[in-house]
């Protein structure tokens, strides 16, 4: 049995036939725009999810219409689907990687069943006490023992303390301890302020006693206390002058406090009874970052250091402080960090209201009261920063649950280590019968949900790790490792590329995982390029020959050995290919060979232990370890961040370290990642390039447009003179579909070409606006031929390997390889312009996702391109293919999150290749088949 695709017509797909056997995997690969995505998610995921809906309610149905059926011919044995794609959509704060993977859930339950209840306050185990073993606690001490009714003050406002006070001595409870001694209450007594709560003595007794009455007077105490409820109540034992406290609720026999017995919403965040109400369970509240404020510590007072008031409207709080500090003998010419703390706090809070000058807390609580402005809003925006609750220290639990261990941790203690070390500590505890057979399966579910997020990868990551800073490639495995873990069976599982972000040593490891999936009746169906991945597949389908419209075809299709044996497949060539180590022409085999530099000393931001490293510019750096070992924290915080701070960027997040130099006379320090190009559907690759600027001008020179007074502005998607008004310039309208995810269908009124039909009846040789941009970037070039501007704006495009794209396609459809492409090309562009002292270091976030093998040598020409033009080029990378060309390495390791950090090796490749042990270096030699020079 398979699924069979009989004349796929997506896009660019050309008619094909394919086959996806069921129960196995399925790899799919090609070039970058070859039509691997048409096919698994726009025809064969589409069409699955299409017939699902069919089977919904008649509100579903009727949308069937409007949603379009893949152009094909038949299909035939679909399976009901799920999509696993690379990109993180969680935007929550309080998701964590614990809670997406239900992981969250099990701890709740063993917390509820398994955990020992301590008081709060941190004295210690709670029990409950029945009288009895209160009394016998009494009967064992040796000295005389006093029994207390501690009776609380009546709270509720218009109560009657002294009218309570006075039924209770009418009943006989006339008697008060204080002070060591017995004071007898008159029939008239108020009761005073003093008496919270009311220390009500109901017996003395002898050292030893055990007599009926003792245990009368403590279920008297019970009963006083707790009303006529049979679960509560409390007493106090006064035995040689220390207080000792019991009750029927669980009690800390130190303080006090009475805890109720654990439910499973009390160690949920989510919920009213668990959550800290600090914070309302997110573990950290709105502040204002003094590092944004003052953002560069090296300038002086006479400098202005104070960001928010470097603005016209505010520097005249300058003059103020000045004036004051004049007074104070404050001088205006010492920077920032040299100031003492002393004065630094007189700027920032003042001296108890007596200031003369306007302090920087007081200027933020001024703007507080205008913030039904929308300008201070965004002013103050800028200068907001979260910091920990003060009420939970960033725990995100009520202190009821932070009371609760299990074999000595916390939840929140738990939740803070890594998967690894928490496979590591659940594997060496040791749990009683009882306590397995109360919850043996959970410890089992507990045991295998760590398992699986071990097998794909992220060993690294901790259980309270926020899900919104997931990246797309950790998303997408955090989602199969919880796809496992469900159960499904007769299932299609659609992935798009799931090693994003994975170290080479892992992919073995995922691989495994994914033939588990298909082992429990499941059917797998990857979007891949990885080497590993695509070997070990049990079918193989290669998409080709080339991208675009040149593409679209089954160039091979069968066993990985079938494949590999096609004589016309390009994937078959480069997997054929011994990979070989390529050195660049300006190599040098040493570290003396480039004299420019970047140099960090002593970071220590996330992980990182007090790295010092050399970024050498005028070459090709790849920045590699195993996922988790601090490459983005490097790059993106402390390189990338640190810079941009120093140049008075507030809305960065840089990394701690000592100093970062070499950086003086760059220009830019430009960071390429896999953000996406912008939130506006309408957003396209020719707006994006500034292209579009100059097709619409072409259009609004013709002759029709010219005598209908259409001018280049009716061309524009954002605006309401030309785009279509149902669809506002997209093409396509979302429905509501309330119950499940909306479905995005063509526009009705303007059938998808986006503009009105007076704007579509304007050509440009033989063309609208609409088939204009339903061409490709390199069939643009073609058409505009006659147009060397925009022939210049178009070029940099296919240069970076994206000619495939279509002009009006938007980028939110862009992969996260693609989008961070579209931004090389648009440097590629501007550097032209560069000059010898416009210097800039660009920093790429693993811009080969998404591209072929043959794709990697393209993009290794372009980042060339930058290099020899003069820049820098740093690239995290785990990629061996792209590794195996760089000229300069930095390795970070030897594991993730804790046990990374470290600096495992810096210089030339094959100086790495020869001498260091690591993940990397092990994998790298292997793949290049490297035989180790004796050193």
């Amino acid at each position: 049995m398979a699924i069979e695709v009989v004349e796929a017509r997506t896009h660019n797909l050309r008619g094909i036939d394919c086959r996806i056997p069921h129960k196995k995997v399925t790899v799919v690969t090609g070039l970058s725009g070859a039509g691997k995505s048409s096919l698994v998610f726009d025809t064969i995921y589409a069409e699955a999810q299409r017939r699902f809906v069919e089977s919904m309610s008649t509100y579903a149905r009727q949308f069937l219409d409007q949603m379009e059926r893949p152009p094909i011919e038949a299909m035939h044995n679909i399976l009901p689907a799920v999509a696993l794609v690379a990109r993180n959509s969680v935007k929550n704060a309080r998701s964590t990687v614990g809670t997406i993977t239900e992981v969250h859930d099990v701890l709740r339950l063993l917390y509820t069943h398994l955990g020992e209840i301590h008081c709060p306050n941190g004295h210690g185990k709670v029990r409950a006490w029945t009288p009895e073993e209160v009394a016998a606690e009494a009967h064992a001490a040796e000295d005389a023992c006093v029994v207390l009714a501690p009776i609380p003050r009546p709270s509720k406002k218009g109560a009657d303390a002294s009218g309570q006070l006075r039924e209770l001595i009418r009943q006989g409870f006339y008697r008060l301890w204080e002070n060591g001694e017995v004071v007898r209450l008159g029939p008239k007594q108020r009761w005073l302020k003093k008496w919270d709560p009311l220390p009500l003595v109901l017996g003395r007794f002898k050292a030893g006693s055990a007599t009926p009455r003792l245990v009368s007077a403590i279920e008297d105490a019970y009963k006083l206390t707790g009303g006529q409820s049979f679960s509560g109540g409390t007493c106090v034992l006064e035995i040689a002058g220390q207080r000792s406290h019991y009750g029927r609720r669980l009690t800390c026999s130190e303080c006090g406090v009475s805890v109720s017995r654990p439910v499973p919403a009390l160690f949920s965040f989510n919920s009213p009874l668990g959550a800290c109400t600090g914070c309302q369970g997110f573990g950290r509240v709105i502040g204002v970052d003094p590092g944004r404020v003052v953002p560069d510590v090296r300038k002086t007072l006479r400098d202005q250091p104070i960001a928010p008031w470097n603005s016209p409207k505010y520097e005249e709080l300058y003059d103020d402080l000045y004036d004051a500090c004049r007074r104070r003998d404050v001088s205006l010419d010492t920077p920032w960090e040299e100031l003492d703390d002393e004065t630094r706090d007189w700027i920032w809070n003042g001296d108890g209201g007596r200031s003369t000058h306007t302090t920087i807390e007081g200027f933020f609580r001024y703007l507080e009261r205008k913030i039904y402005k929308m300008h201070i809003r965004v002013l103050l925006s800028r200068y907001r920063a979260y910091n920990p609750c003060p009420d939970c220290g960033g725990l995100r639990l009520k202190n009821e649950a932070l009371g609760v261990r299990l074999k000595g941790l916390t939840l929140p203690e738990l939740s803070a280590l890594s998967i690894e070390d928490a496979r590591a500590w659940l594997a060496g505890q040791t749990f009683s019968r009882r306590e397995k057979a109360a919850s043996g399966h959970l410890l089992e579910q507990l045991g295998e949900r760590l398992e699986t997020l071990h097998r794909v990868g992220l060993d690294y990551l901790t259980l309270d790790r926020q899900a919104r800073t997931l990246s797309g490639g950790e998303a997408q495995r955090i989602q199969l490792a919880a796809a496992l873990g469900s159960g499904l069976t007769s299932t299609l599982y659609v992935l798009d590329e799931p090693t994003i972000g994975l170290h080479p040593r892992d992919s073995e490891r995922l691989l495994g995982l994914l033939h588990d999936i298909a082992g429990r009746g499941n059917t797998v169906l990857v979007v891949e390029h990885d080497r590993t991945i695509i070997e070990g597949a049990d079918h193989v389908i290669d998409l080709g020959p080339r991208a675009g419209e040149h593409g679209g075809e089954i160039m091979a299709e069968g066993t990985f050995d079938e494949v590999m044996e096609h004589p016309t497949s390009l994937t078959a060539e480069f997997m054929r290919q011994r990979p070989r180590r390529q050195r660049s022409k300006g190599e040098k085999g040493s570290k003396d060979g480039h004299k420019q530099r970047v140099v960090v000393h002593g970071a220590s931001a996330n992980n990182l232990v007090d790295v010092d490293v050399e970024i050498p510019l005028g070459c090709l750096v790849a920045v590699t370890g195993v996922s988790g070992s601090g490459k983005s924290t490097l790059v993106k915080n402390v390189i990338h961040g640190t810079f941009q701070r120093s140049r008075g960027v507030v809305d960065v997040e840089p990394g701690e370290c000592e100093s970062l130099e070499g950086v003086e006379d760059l220009a830019d320090i430009v960071l390429v990642d896999q953000r996406p190009l912008g939130r506006s559907t309408r957003s396209n690759p020719v707006t994006y390039t500034k292209a579009y600027d100059e097709i619409r001008k072409l259009f609004a020179a013709t002759p029709d447009a010219k005598r209908r007074r259409i001018e280049a502005g009716h061309f524009s998607f954002n605006l309401d003179r030309g785009r279509c008004p149902e669809c506002q310039g997209t093409g396509v309208q979302e429905v509501d579909m309330q119950f499940m995810a909306s479905v995005t269908v063509t526009c009705d009124e303007c059938q998808g070409r986006r503009f009105r039909g007076e704007i579509l009846a304007v050509t440009y040789q033989g063309r609208n606006i609409h088939e204009t941009l339903e061409l490709t970037v390199q069939e643009a070039l073609e058409f505009f031929a006659d147009v060397p501007r925009l022939g210049k704006k178009l070029q940099p495009l296919v240069d970076v390997g994206l000619g495939y794209l279509r002009l009006g396609q938007s980028t939110s459809t862009l992969s996260g390889g693609e989008a961070q492409r579209l931004k090389l090309a648009s440097f590629l562009d501007s550097s032209r312009k560069g000059s010898a002292n416009q210097q800039r270091l660009f920093l790429f976030d693993e811009p080969t996702t998404g591209l072929h093998l043959a794709d990697i040598d393209l993009l290794v020409g372009t980042l060339r391109r930058l290099v020899n033009k003069g820049h820098g080029v740093v690239v995290v990378e785990h990629s061996l293919d792209l590794v195996a060309q760089a000229d300069w390495i930095v390795d970070l390791g030897p594991g993730g999150g804790h046990e990374g950090g470290r600096l495992m090796f810096s210089g030339p490749v094959d100086d790495f290749l020869d001498t260091v042990e690591s993940p990397t270096a092990r994998e790298l030699r292997r793949h290049l088949h490297w035989r180790r020079r004796r050193v």
